[in-house]
């Protein structure tokens, strides 16, 4: 018997209810789920529909619990908690994230917790309220019994869970990975707010327009103090942000990255930035193995929201709707980012992954890889930042017209005679050469954002890449900007070793 069937029999018997769409409602108003579906019987919780369950612990914070369970996922799947932003819902979420896509595919299960009016006003999560966001309290206890409930009875594998949310959903995000790193593999927030910025409702607005000026160990001290004693391992951070949202400002990306590269004891140095579609720039700070602990994702010129991108394309997901913008697939560059791609089912029996995959060389212009041989495979494929670049039959392949001084992610998959990919290899990354020489320029802040080295917001000048506060924009204040690499500046007052001289424009 399959492990899908075994999975099927052993769902526990739940109160469930179909949820149909729902239409546009005052945000003072609770979004109630419609009447149950004929086609799932009374107290059975029907697969690939959204559901909702109850029962499924004592709910201090009184949410409620959504459920996308594919019926072809195997026992011993991940499974990842997706929260949504203010007056959204679970169903909007649901509809428009692309998770249950990425699950069909991918093969794990989602959980889609849902706050209401009957919590706050606007149906936002409490990321700015001690006692709904700490360990132990509130609406986080209620979103982590959830994921207990989903290890219970749908078999989620307990050591690949993971969570994700959009902007208050963010902010919840980032306190959940802070406050139960024992429970949560990993998390990505979009549009979010680090760990305890706010403790206070008063206090929240002020986090969102520019969190507190606190250093890289500061932010990483309220990670710590959430759930002390804590020795690891620690969440992998993902984090999303359009550089023209005004609603949480981009600053907030930048004190994520400080708060989880401190945590993980790794710096703000990136090892390595590459461009991704919809004018995204993806940074990367690897832990001390080489592996991606901390990715940062900046969208040029996108708004407020979740960045989706409709199609069929195998790195596209989603639907545009409110905060649902038009830019990049976010959730499936997460998903890659989490490992998802690599527990995808391969059909049946599929192929395991090629073990030993490596990069044998670099030039400015190309990277080459190898691995070992999968019996049985007819061909394998490569994927470049999650884009199939290659099917080549043997066990090498070099990529060619690349960019110079840029990291690049490669993943490769055997192929059987049935043209049925099986197992991801875990991700390798490349640098070509070249392109890393470092450029100095000291000059004011209003020059630098006229020579596209920084970008103002609220009165404000953030340095491009780093996304450090220079302080206001105008001709007096004088900062020196150190470019390594291209493209990414931060912040050399105190001295900058440069391959040029000191430029001031």
């Amino acid at each position: 018997m399959r492990p899908s069937t075994l999975r099927r029999l052993f769902r526990s018997v739940v109160s469930t209810t179909a949820l149909g769409v729902l239409l546009a409602m005052p945000v003072t108003a609770t979004a109630a789920p419609a009447a149950a579906s004929s086609s799932a019987s009374a107290g059975t919780a029907a697969a690939d529909t959204l559901q909702q369950v109850t029962g499924f612990g004592s709910n201090p914070g009184n949410l409620q619990m959504f459920a996308y369970t594919p019926s072809t996922t195997p026992a011993g799947a991940p499974l990842v908690v997706a929260l949504h932003g203010c007056t959204q819902s679970a169903n909007a979420y649901y509809a428009n994230s692309g998770w249950p896509e990425l699950a069909d595919t991918w093969g794990f299960d989602v959980v889609f917790p849902q706050t209401t009016s009957a919590n706050n006003a606007l149906s936002c999560f409490g990321w700015f309220d001690a006692a709904e966001s700490t360990r132990g309290r509130g609406e986080a206890a209620s979103i982590v019994q959830m994921a207990e409930y989903a290890q219970r009875t749908y078999g989620s594998d307990g050591r690949r869970v993971y969570v994700t949310g959009l902007s208050a959903g963010g902010g919840m995000t980032a306190n959940l990975l802070a406050a139960y790193p024992d429970v949560f593999a990993g998390g990505s927030v979009a549009s979010g707010l680090p760990a305890q910025c706010a403790t206070s409702q008063a206090a929240a607005s002020g986090c969102q327009t520019g969190p507190q000026k606190l250093s890289p160990a500061q932010w990483g001290d309220k990670v710590r103090a959430s759930y002390p004693g804590y020795t690891g391992p620690w969440p992998r951070v993902a984090v999303w942000q359009g550089t023209s949202d005004y609603t949480v400002y981009p600053a907030n990306a930048t004190a994520l990255r400080d708060q989880w590269t401190d945590v993980w004891g790794i710096g703000q140095t990136p090892d390595g930035t590459s461009t991704l579609p919809g004018n995204t720039t993806r940074t990367v700070y690897n832990d001390t193995s080489g592996k991606p602990a901390v990715e940062t994702y900046s969208m040029a010129g996108m708004g407020h929201g979740l960045a989706v991108d409709p199609g069929t394309g195998s790195s596209q997901c989603g639907s545009t709707a409110a905060y649902f913008l038009d830019t990049i697939c976010s959730t499936y560059y997460t998903g890659v980012f989490w490992g998802l791609d690599r527990d995808a089912p391969g059909g049946g029996d599929g192929l395991p992954a090629p073990a030993g995959l490596s990069v044998t060389g670099v030039t400015a212009e190309s990277a080459s890889l190898s691995w070992s041989p999968v019996p049985g495979a007819s061909s394998y494929v490569v994927h470049r930042d999650g884009t199939k670049v290659a099917s080549p039959t043997g066990t090498t392949f070099t990529d060619a017209g690349l960019s110079a001084g840029t990291s690049y992610r490669y993943t490769v998959a055997a192929v059987d005679s049935a043209g049925v990919a099986g197992a991801t290899a875990p991700a390798v990354t490349a640098t070509t050469t070249g392109g890393s020489t470092v450029r100095c320029f000291t000059a004011s802040n209003y020059a630098h954002v006229t020579a596209g080295r920084a970008r103002t917001s609220g009165g404000y000048v953030y340095a491009n890449g780093s996304d450090q506060n220079m302080g206001l924009y105008n001709v007096f204040v004088t900062h020196t900007l150190k470019e390594s690499p291209a493209g990414y500046f931060v912040i050399a007052d105190s001295g900058c070793q440069a391959g040029s001289s000191v430029k001031s424009p």
